[in-house]
């Protein structure tokens, strides 16, 4: 009939799955993979054991989805870094992102992508091998922009992108870890900068 509409009733979700993958992330950055059991994720998310393996499978998947929600939010800055005009414009972007994401007021201390699971047993190992590809994955997208700049003549012509992408990701990833360790804001700007002073011309 003109005018009608068929309209199908599910059953409304009981939680708000996008909150409830913030804590989940959360809990993820703050403890890593191993340090967080699922009752652990329950109680933080809100949720039955049910409705998570229904949202987001088992915790494998919802370790892979906060990872994707912390690549695409506290941690976008690597991605934006790619889009500076010059290489060390790149550079100082990575690292002066990594000294914000790593001390943001209310997050825990330092990176998911290094600390999510740095000490793993054979339990641990999927996290372990999604870190070790996020991780690779970023470096190699850093190779490729340096790559693009000695092609434009931004860096020298006898440049190693390579090496200059994990000198880089090194320093980034180090800032991490001194932040988990309880180093300041202002104490990490100055490890960034310093990086930066031996920056190539």
């Amino acid at each position: 009939m003109a005018g009608s509409r068929n309209v199908v009733m599910g059953r409304p979700r009981e939680f708000d799955i996008d909150e409830a993958l913030e804590r989940a992330m959360q809990l993820f950055w703050e403890r890593g993979y191993e340090g967080v059991s699922l009752t652990d994720l329950t109680k933080a998310m809100g949720i039955t054991k049910p409705s998570l393996y229904a949202a987001f499978g088992d915790k494998k998947e919802l370790f892979r989805k906060a990872l994707e929600r912390y690549s695409e939010g506290p941690a976008d800055y690597g991605t934006r870094a790619l889009e500076e005009p010059t290489a060390r414009g790149v550079a100082e972007a990575i690292l002066h992102g990594a000294v914000r994401t790593t001390t943001r007021p209310g997050c825990p201390a330092g990176c998911l992508g290094v600390q999510g699971a740095l000490a793993s047993s054979e339990a641990g190992r999927p996290a372990h091998d999604m870190l070790v590809e996020w991780r690779n994955t970023g470096a190699l997208r850093l190779e490729e922009r340096f790559r693009r700049a000695v092609d434009e003549s931004d860096l020298p012509r006898d440049a190693d992108p390579r090496r200059l992408a994990r000198h880089v990701m090194t320093v980034a990833f180090g800032i991490a870890v001194q932040a988990a360790s309880g180093l300041s804001r202002d104490e990490l700007q100055d490890i960034a900068d310093m990086a930066l002073e031996c920056w190539l011309p």
